[in-house]
């Protein structure tokens, strides 16, 4: 009979985090601080930065059989079908090797038409990964990306030591739902996951659905995360949530930029202008859910002709990202860059990749991101030179 070993989940276990919280239950990443925390003033960016996008286990192991105790939060919108259990990922040596999700947990119900969150308490759970190879190995297990996870303890049957933070690059993302990973199936789906994976790249994701707002908390989190490459894709948000006018724009870039600089002067920082979303191109938000056609769509609300009032779309911010970057650049910050979005997803690929929600790009679309990215922005003498 095989003997199993109990490991409790402690952070020196966990990469891709800024953060642990200790709960009743187990041991919660977090993607922003505990200040910041404190900070955020709606339950969205709350559910957002706790979904463990990007964060996973790492360890050295020669166990050929490996299970995970944790208590998952999953999701369910009221009048949308329902969304399928959150999962996790198992690399051996930096290959995915097995895949499992998670039963029992909690579950939130978020009504997308009124904002409103209710939270119903639910049993742990465990995934199982088996038939692994009988070798010492580095073993990562990614979290769900939009399942809010309080990691209990791991069961092996050899035992396994913590993998401390190696010689690679480390690359701070900042986005929005897209970087978050939103339509893609598992958390090594996500662009940034497979931009980090293909590159060698330790990866913080701070993608936050909904909520790349240009919050100074997110800057300042930013500012003090260490960090050797550091790129934001900036704009969708800032259209859908119509939470910004033109006047308002320019200075709250520069003042997100700034702060940034102040703790990492002169590391690689690429901003990224939004990706195609026609809803938005010519069409302020704000954006609404519409359930019209028998499954979640979203729809833009805003009349295009208030753009001459300063309602935001994405050509006007694309317009303006490049024009306060290039500025930028004249004034001496040279390890700042721009890259277009359009050229990661652009006019020509929305016929044969579009977005199956009118917002998200599904998950083949993802993989293109994922390639075009690599591409443009990290291959040698790019702007993040990895």
């Amino acid at each position: 009979m095989t003997t199993m070993t109990t490991t409790p989940v402690t952070e020196d276990l966990l990469h891709g985090h800024l953060d642990v919280e200790h709960t009743r239950r187990g041991l919660l990443p977090h993607r922003l601080p505990a200040r910041a925390r404190r900070q955020i003033p709606d339950e969205q960016l709350a559910m957002a930065e706790s979904q463990p996008s990007g964060v996973r286990l790492a360890f050295r192991t020669r166990a050929t059989a490996i299970t995970l105790h944790a208590v998952p939060t999953k999701r369910a919108y009221p009048g949308v079908p329902h969304v399928p259990d959150g999962v996790y990922d198992l690399l051996v040596d930096g290959a995915l090797a097995a895949q499992a999700t998670m039963p029992g947990g909690n579950l939130r119900t978020v009504d997308l038409a009124t904002g409103r969150f209710e939270l119903t308490e639910g049993p742990s759970g465990s995934a199982q990964f088996t038939g692994l190879p009988a070798r010492d190995k580095t073993v990562e297990i990614w979290l769900p990306h939009t399942e809010t996870t309080e990691l209990v303890a791991l069961d092996t049957d050899a035992p396994l030591q913590p993998v401390p933070a190696g010689p690679r690059k480390r690359w701070v993302h900042h986005g929005s739902s897209i970087s978050h990973g939103s339509n893609a199936t598992h958390p090594t789906g996500t662009w940034p996951a497979l931009v980090a994976n293909r590159a060698g790249l330790d990866l913080v994701n701070l993608g936050f659905g909904g909520s790349a707002l240009l919050d100074p908390f997110t800057a300042r989190t930013i500012r003090d995360t260490p960090a050797d490459l550091i790129s934001l894709k900036l704009g969708i948000n800032l259209v859908n949530a119509d939470a910004m006018r033109l006047r308002a724009l320019t200075p709250a870039v520069h003042g997100f930029l700034d702060t940034i600089r102040d703790g990492h002067p002169t590391t690689p920082l690429l901003v990224v202008s939004p990706l195609l979303c026609p809803l938005h191109e010519d069409t302020p938000g704000p954006l609404a859910p519409d359930f019209s056609s028998g499954t979640l769509r979203f729809r833009a609300t805003g009349d295009p002709a208030e753009r001459a009032a300063g309602r935001l779309t994405l050509t006007v911010i694309r317009e303006h990202l490049a024009r306060i970057v290039a500025e930028r650049r004249a004034d001496g910050d040279h390890a700042l860059h721009h890259l277009d979005g359009q050229a990661l997803y652009g006019e020509a690929d929305h016929d044969t990749h579009p977005l199956p929600d009118g917002l998200h790009p599904s998950p083949e679309t993802h993989r293109l991101i994922a390639e075009r990215f690599t591409e443009l922005a990290l291959a040698p003498g790019g702007p993040l030179p990895a």
